[in-house]
């Protein structure tokens, strides 16, 4: 298995694991987010959360992942590319809600609710996202030096642990804490089930995350090891060295 990045090198995978990424990151915060969800689950009884949670811990997957096969530095501009894309598309609704509707439209109200709040949220994303997601990367990274490579179900579900519970105790607060949406006693149990039921996915994920990265790694001929990365979120270097 090599593990030795070549200038220039290309790989068949890459750009495909990253739009997958970017894809499931807007529509993590375009479409469920400001939704309260409720269901009756059997022994947890009736459980409140943000509709969100659907797609969110499947790009803390796809995070994984590219950390895993392709390193720090590579995860690291994708995770900036879904930044960007997240900006251009927040900024994209909040021109067509301020756009005035023609006379015969009536639904202005309902697309106000839908996306009116979206600075808001799109700002409490942004900031949870980055922190959350570096901390992931960083945190798969770094396990894996240390354990040579073994225990990758270790490495998937301790970085998600630490960078769910960031990304959750931020963006809940900062989204919707007084905005009408949700009531304020509610936050801190959807804060809570948030967490839990990301969690919970990339636990039931494992399997698939498993059979996902074997194939790209022999595949893409990579299994990227960050022993001498600079983690620098901010450094965007090919190799961040």
């Amino acid at each position: 298995m090599n593990t030795e990045k070549r200038p220039g090198r290309q790989y068949r995978h890459y750009s495909t694991v990253t739009l997958a990424f970017v894809v499931v990151f807007l529509c993590s915060n375009l479409i469920g987010p400001a939704k309260g969800a409720q269901l009756d689950l059997p022994l947890l009884g009736t459980v409140t959360f943000g509709a969100g949670v659907i797609f969110f811990p499947i790009s803390f997957i796809f995070g994984d992942i590219l950390t895993e096969v392709y390193g720090y530095s590579a995860a690291r501009r994708v995770i900036w590319s879904g930044f960007a894309a997240m900006v251009f598309a927040s900024a994209m609704a909040a021109l067509i809600v301020a756009l005035p509707p023609a006379p015969w439209w009536p639904h202005q109200h309902a697309y106000e609710v839908a996306f009116g709040n979206a600075w808001r949220v799109v700002a409490a994303s942004l900031v949870a996202y980055c922190c959350g997601e570096f901390v992931n990367s960083y945190i798969l990274a770094r396990l894996k030096v240390l354990t040579a490579g073994r225990h990758l179900w270790l490495r998937t579900i301790g970085s998600t642990i630490f960078g769910e519970a960031v990304d959750s105790s931020i963006f809940y607060p900062l989204a919707f804490w007084d905005a009408g949406i949700f009531p304020n006693e509610q936050i801190p149990l959807i804060m809570l089930m948030q967490f839990l039921v990301k969690t919970s996915v990339e636990v039931l994920f494992t399997p698939l995350t498993y059979w996902v990265v074997a194939t790209l790694k022999r595949v893409e001929h990579e299994d990227w090891y960050d022993r001498d990365t600079d983690f620098n979120p901010f450094r965007l270097g090919s190799e961040g060295r």
